[in-house]
């Protein structure tokens, strides 16, 4: 295999956002990033303070979302759940982009909303994800924002929210990896449900995915390392 357990593990940000979980999921969600070791969690803002003091230590960033999950938030409105989120110990951040303006083609709009979150997460020395929700784009619309997050510099462009009418697809990841420069990495996120999912887009280029099923998949990297 090409892969070793810390290979996968280190892939996944573990997704704590349906809005039904209650305290007592949340604080079941951390400790299972923290018992596999994942990347990161992102969970909802407001229990961002408590994820990042349970995580503290660990290797395991603390995250959350910002314009979440449909991107219509103003931009100044972005900025400061930004800024929130940083003082509550974010380590990344999961921007969705104004989708309703990236589809009226308002490039300028588009892209000042996005470098209003990059910029402060960036002089914080934390990371972004950009968001596109790829279901409701064309091709070129795809494109434009790949050319727009690798100007600004963002760290990730992700494919989706997970909560709009479609996930990552084979044909978006490589669409995505093909139009972003080398210093943007690619995050799937929708339909990443088992190990076998993980390791398909890992080989498309894929360096992170949002996952609810974190358990099972890497229960599945261990049984398969015989570890």
């Amino acid at each position: 295999m090409d892969y070793d357990y810390l290979d996968i593990a280190k892939m996944i940000d573990h997704s704590l956002l349906n809005p039904a979980f209650t305290a007592a999921d949340l604080e079941e969600g951390c400790r299972a990033a923290l018992k596999y070791d994942t990347a990161s969690v992102c969970i909802m803002p407001y229990y961002l303070r408590r994820c990042a003091d349970i995580l503290k230590g660990s290797g395991v960033k603390a995250g959350t979302t910002v314009g979440f999950p449909h991107g219509g938030h103003t931009t100044a409105t972005k900025a400061v759940e930004a800024r929130q989120a940083l003082e509550d110990g974010a380590e990344e951040l999961d921007m969705v982009v104004n989708i309703g303006r990236a589809l009226s083609g308002e490039w300028d709009y588009v892209t000042e909303d996005i470098r209003a979150v990059l910029e402060a997460a960036h002089a914080a020395g934390r990371k972004i994800k950009v968001i596109f929700e790829n279901c409701y784009l064309k091709e070129a619309e795809k494109i434009r924002l790949c050319e727009i997050c690798g100007e600004l510099g963002a760290d990730w462009v992700k494919t989706s929210t997970g909560y709009g009418t479609g996930g990552a697809t084979t044909e978006d990841l490589i669409l995505m990896r093909r139009h972003s420069p080398p210093h943007v990495q690619v995050k799937a996120a929708g339909g990443i449900r088992d190990l076998d999912g993980l390791l398909a887009v890992r080989s498309l280029g894929v360096t992170r995915v949002g996952a609810s099923r974190t358990a099972d998949i890497l229960e599945e990297c261990r049984r398969r390392l015989g570890i």
